[in-house]
């Protein structure tokens, strides 16, 4: 990999891991957090979307997939964090 694909990597998880913080509430992890989420989630989705036998191609495609594993990653950690510190008592 060279050094241009890396940035655009980058940069593609950086916008998917905050596409993903937008849209879940209680997302959003900072510039280095959105990178992580976004490179992770990227994973997730192309596992998810194998899974269900839905193909998305093309840099678009790319970005649909790796925001959908962003939001099913930051679901899982809010769903860990809710655990870790107990039930709500607020209503």
């Amino acid at each position: 990999m060279n050094m241009e694909s890396l940035v655009i990597f980058l940069v593609i998880g950086a916008i998917t891991g905050w596409l993903g913080g937008r849209l879940v509430p209680g997302g959003g992890f900072g510039l280095p957090g959105n990178i992580f989420v976004g490179i992770i989630g990227g994973v997730i989705g192309g596992f998810l979307f194998r899974l269900l036998a839905i193909f998305a191609g093309g840099l678009i495609g790319s970005m649909v997939t790796a925001a959908a594993g962003a939001i099913v990653l930051i679901y899982v950690i809010e769903f860990a964090r809710k655990r870790k510190n107990g039930p709500d008592t607020e209503e």
